[in-house]
């Protein structure tokens, strides 16, 4: 079963109810979401009943919240190694753990961040030394699932090997998973039209059962670009043939999909492209 939807919002008043009915609206079976605003710390207490029939609302519809992604903020950067922002975003990340465990969720997207001019190897250094420090202070099960990046400015995880030379330094590997993103990848430099030699990469590098989500995203960009902006579905230079065949690879048919494309004249459009993506599977 394709399992696929959209970054949906997650608001105050709503909750995760709020969250469930937006993703519904699309025709979706999965969906993620930030538990807050991504730029800020401003979070709002968790309504443990509103999470109780938000399950409902998901059982009664066919979400299985274990394909349910949560993605943690943008501010948070385990490769400055400044104390105080290296301390900052150590904590921050992990009350974002906590708040995904309350609200019973698996998995947590995190950027693995980008090292500010302190070069690659240092970077990747501090990261593993922050991953190590939270997760050896958190008892859940929540697994973070550190994105593929486009490699803009001084980001970090733009390579496989960036990302297997973090997860080597890793003492509680079981707790890392990897989140693909098509456009990332794209402008990164790998060649999406040669998905299966990308995919066979990855496999070799760090194995393909780390992949417990892909971003889809089609790229205004051309290949190798650097830059990390989105395209809607078969608007952009990877092209819907492409995407369709990432989708459609039988190697990942159980790993939920997630379109972060861009709004059109103000309007989410994830309906039309989830309606567009099930009538070429």
């Amino acid at each position: 079963m394709l399992i696929i939807g959209s970054h949906v919002g997650y608001k105050k008043d709503s909750g995760l109810v709020g969250s469930v009915k937006e993703a519904l609206s699309y025709d979706a079976n999965t969906f993620m979401f930030y538990t807050g605003a991504p730029q800020n710390t401003i979070r709002s207490s968790i309504d443990l009943e509103n999470v109780k029939e938000a399950y409902k609302l998901m059982q009664d519809n066919g979400i299985d919240k274990n394909n349910v992604i949560v993605h943690a903020p943008y501010i948070i950067n385990l490769a400055n190694g400044d104390e105080s922002k290296f301390n900052f975003s150590c904590n921050f990340l992990s009350e974002e753990l906590k708040r995904v465990n309350t609200l019973g969720m698996k998995y947590l997207v995190l950027h693995p961040g980008s090292h500010v001019g302190q070069g690659v190897d240092i970077g990747i250094s501090n990261i593993i030394k922050a991953l190590n420090k939270v997760l050896s202070n958190d008892e859940s099960d929540v697994m973070i699932l550190l994105e593929t990046m486009a490699g803009k400015g001084s980001e970090l995880g733009k390579t496989f090997e960036e990302l297997k030379q973090i997860i080597d330094g890793i003492k509680k590997k079981e707790r890392i998973g990897i989140c693909l993103d098509t456009c990332h990848l794209n402008d990164a430099g790998y060649d999406l039209n040669n998905f299966n030699e990308v995919l066979d990469s990855f496999d070799k590098i760090i194995g393909i059962d780390k992949i417990k989500c892909i971003h889809i995203n089609d790229s205004k960009n051309s290949l190798g670009s650097h830059k990390d902006r989105h395209e809607n579905v078969g608007k952009g230079t990877i092209g819907l043939d492409n995407l369709i065949n990432i989708i459609n690879n039988s190697k990942l048919k159980d790993v939920p999909k997630i379109l972060e494309t861009p709004y059109i004249d103000g309007k989410a459009p994830y309906k039309e492209e989830i309606a567009l993506i099930r009538s070429k599977i």
